[in-house]
């Protein structure tokens, strides 16, 4: 027990890197497309603490191992979509990422359960779920005929 418990006190010794907050930008998705008052809701309450520059780390991602993993998630996921350089992307990466933006909310694969687990506002209704997905799809038909 003591063994664990030692462990568990030298792993704290190895800090995360915790992303920069940035204040938003006119590149953000919310400053550049302008999406309604429910679709912005919506956007800072499921997407934006991993898929921007504005995270807001938790009390608990100062403890590892779960710091470590939520380290991973946040850095894949602003690899896969940051939606603070939504500007920053061409018409053809905007159309293809709001393309997998509604395809994964439609199949459930976003936000993350283990994310919803801990931060149940950011568990959709199936009603909003209806409004992401409309809203990623009004954004990859816009950049579909502007390619």
């Amino acid at each position: 027990m003591l063994g664990l418990i030692g462990v568990f006190v030298v792993i704290q010794l190895f800090r995360i890197e915790k992303v920069e907050y940035k204040e938003p930008t006119s590149s953000g998705i919310l400053s550049y497309e302008k999406p309604s008052i429910e679709v912005t809701k919506l956007l800072e309450e499921t997407c934006l603490n991993c898929h921007s520059n504005q995270i807001d780390y938790p009390w608990y991602s100062e403890v590892a191992p779960i710091s470590w993993w939520i380290a991973d998630h946040i850095e894949e996921g602003r690899e896969h979509l940051n939606l603070s350089e939504w500007a920053q992307y061409s018409n053809a990466k905007k159309e293809h990422k709001a393309e997998e933006s509604w395809e994964e909310i439609e199949e459930k694969e976003m936000p993350l359960e283990s994310y919803t687990y801990m931060h149940s506002e950011a568990d959709l209704t199936a009603e909003q779920r209806e409004i992401l997905i409309e809203y990623f799809k009004n954004l990859q038909a816009k950049y579909k005929t502007s390619s």
